[in-house]
């Protein structure tokens, strides 16, 4: 009888597991490709407006991509595992998660937000701010958790097939997120003691 769950259980939750999991590198590879596609066609505009100004694409290996414009860099990084998420999360609600609780299992891909100085200068203490995540199931519906216009424009799980118009309106949203986020300097009393390494 154990047996019998065991090989029930392996059959649906591991093989749910690997399907995202292939789903979700899948289109990671798409998502290079667009990442390569918008350098390209930034970089050549931007060179007739300002030489100085780069667009640069940067592929850091199987699971990691790098965009760098401006002073920014965006990473993107394909995490290996498999989710599910908490009973209170909204991707409970619908009725197409109800019907199959396998279609609740999603991968994702985190997107971060660097200064391109922190590696320039290989500036250990300074922070990177995630900026978005992507969430894919094995049916490759997807929904976004972000900042910005990222935090509402892709919230219909049930619905919403991730294809490539899609992944390159959020790798433009996530660019422009980037832009218009700007340092703040910190209040003066939360910086005026400092470590030897620090500085």
């Amino acid at each position: 009888m154990k047996k019998e769950d065991i090989i029930n259980k392996l059959s649906l939750k591991a093989a749910t597991k690997q399907s995202v999991y292939r789903t979700t590198k899948s289109t990671f590879e798409e998502l290079k490709i667009n990442l390569q596609d918008i350098a390209k066609e930034l970089h050549e505009e931007m060179c007739e407006i300002d030489k100085n100004v780069e667009v640069e694409y940067r592929e850091k290996g199987e699971f990691e991509a790098e965009l760098r414009f401006s002073g920014d860099i965006l990473i993107f990084h394909l995490h290996t595992n498999t989710f599910q998420f908490e009973k209170s999360h909204h991707i409970w609600k619908s009725s197409y998660a109800k019907k199959d609780k396998y279609r609740t299992y999603c991968g994702v891909i985190n997107i971060y937000n660097f200064l391109s100085d922190s590696f320039k200068y290989n500036r250990e203490n300074d922070l990177g701010y995630l900026i978005g995540r992507i969430f894919i199931n094995k049916e490759k519906h997807f929904f976004v958790e972000g900042k910005g216009q990222l935090s509402f424009l892709y919230n219909d799980f049930p619905n919403a097939i991730l294809n490539e118009e899609n992944l390159k309106n959020i790798l433009q949203e996530s660019i422009l997120f980037s832009m218009d986020f700007e340092l703040l300097t910190p209040d003066f009393n939360e910086v005026q003691v400092v470590t030897l390494h620090q500085m």
